[in-house]
């Protein structure tokens, strides 16, 4: 028997994010801090998400719950405790439909494979490793804090505590061949994973790695070396029985498809819960945008006083439908034409018209998609159909 499919015009997913990490790698923008031991904090922390899931079932009325997913930073580092009392609280809040996905990104270091069982033990079901890669000179560049053989042992220890494993790897490092990153992938195939988000290295201005690029201290590769590497990503995977379902991810048939992105990408609501979290609820029939309080401090501090988010916003529908359009046409399933005609776009005008005729662009059974040739330039297209 299969599981329930979560609906995304009713049902409701939660994220957690939970800001420490062990190190902070020079390439990433999100919100996290050191852990340093933060055990009084973190304590008041998890306490502080627990009430902000019950405001917040308060305002959205009964739902189900989609699915589970959390995030950071790197929530491994949560005690299983922790956890399982949260997972348990949004089942309470939202009853979910039967076995749901519940998602736990981790880092391949031996402190944090040590806690896979107790993790799973809390209700984990599918753990997303950032392997990043396979490669002792690339994973230091990158800042990470394991080596390629803690990795492999990592993912060996995985996959005997979770039924579903995914794992991240970076591409377009700078000097990287394409040769060289045909290879990695290779072998990482051989790690028996169901589930691969492949990333193109994203040098953001704010994090050490764009104050780097920024001074010249080193040169990402150009669009073309960046287009090969993508394109031997798609080749190498596809060829390994992986389906791209989404511009990044990709998946060992659809049952290893991640629900809860799924229901993200198909315009369903989902909670935000924690620093910075961001969030999408309808509420009183309009959606609504949400934004945690960034900090650790002020985010604890705004739920013990009914004030949780930093920002709260009510979404026209063409806002809406443009988020829609923005998140589905980065998967397989694409969006539909009616989607795109609360944009004022229609199939036989520009700028659709236009990107189609291109072959960036591909319409069928009234659904607009990415093909081939548009999926490497989707945010040139995104841009175009857009403005």
């Amino acid at each position: 028997m299969t599981d329930p499919v979560p609906d995304p015009g009713t049902d409701v997913a939660l994220y957690v994010h939970w800001p420490y990490c062990a190190r902070i790698c020079p390439y990433c923008d999100f919100n996290v801090v050191r852990d340093r031991g933060r055990t009084d904090e973190q304590a008041a922390l998890a306490d502080a998400i627990l009430t902000d899931m019950e405001a917040q079932a308060a305002l959205t009325g009964p739902r189900r719950l989609a699915s589970i997913f959390f995030g950071g930073g790197t929530p491994s580092l949560m005690a299983p405790e922790a956890v399982a009392a949260i997972s348990a609280r949004a089942r309470a809040l939202f009853p979910p439909r039967g076995a749901m996905e519940i998602t736990l990104e981790a880092n391949p270091t031996d402190a944090e494979s040590a806690r896979f069982a107790a993790l799973a033990d809390a209700g984990v079901n599918r753990l997303s490793m950032g392997v990043q890669a396979l490669d002792d000179a690339a994973l230091a560049f990158l800042g990470r804090n394991h080596s390629a053989d803690e990795a492999r042992r990592a993912v060996a220890v995985a996959a005997r505590a979770f039924p579903r494993l995914s794992i991240d790897l970076i591409h377009a490092l700078p000097n990287q061949t394409v040769e060289g990153w045909r290879a990695e992938l290779t072998e990482a195939l051989d790690l028996g994973f169901e589930h691969v988000s492949p990333y193109q290295l994203t040098i953001e201005p704010t994090t050490a790695f764009g104050r780097a690029v920024a001074r010249g201290a080193w040169t990402p590769p150009d669009e073309d070396r960046a287009a090969a590497l993508y394109e031997t990503t798609q080749t190498v995977l596809e060829a390994a029985g992986f389906d791209a379902y989404e511009v990044s991810n990709h998946a060992r048939g659809e049952a290893a498809r991640s629900a809860h992105n799924l229901h993200v990408w198909r315009g369903g609501d989902y909670l935000g819960v924690g620093p910075g979290a961001h969030g999408r609820l309808t509420l009183g029939g309009a959606r609504t945008a949400t934004v945690a309080h960034k900090g650790i401090g002020p985010y604890v501090a705004g739920v013990a006083t009914g004030a949780p988010w930093s920002e709260r916003e009510t979404q026209s529908a063409r806002d809406a439908a443009e988020e829609k359009v923005l998140l589905g046409l980065r998967t397989v399933e694409g969006v539909a034409v009616s989607d795109l005609a609360l944009l004022g776009r229609g199939v036989e005008t520009e700028p659709l018209a236009g990107l189609i005729a291109d072959g960036f662009l591909t319409v069928e059974a009234g659904r607009v998609r990415a093909t081939s040739a548009g999926r490497p330039v989707l945010d040139g297209v995104l841009r175009a159909l857009l403005v």
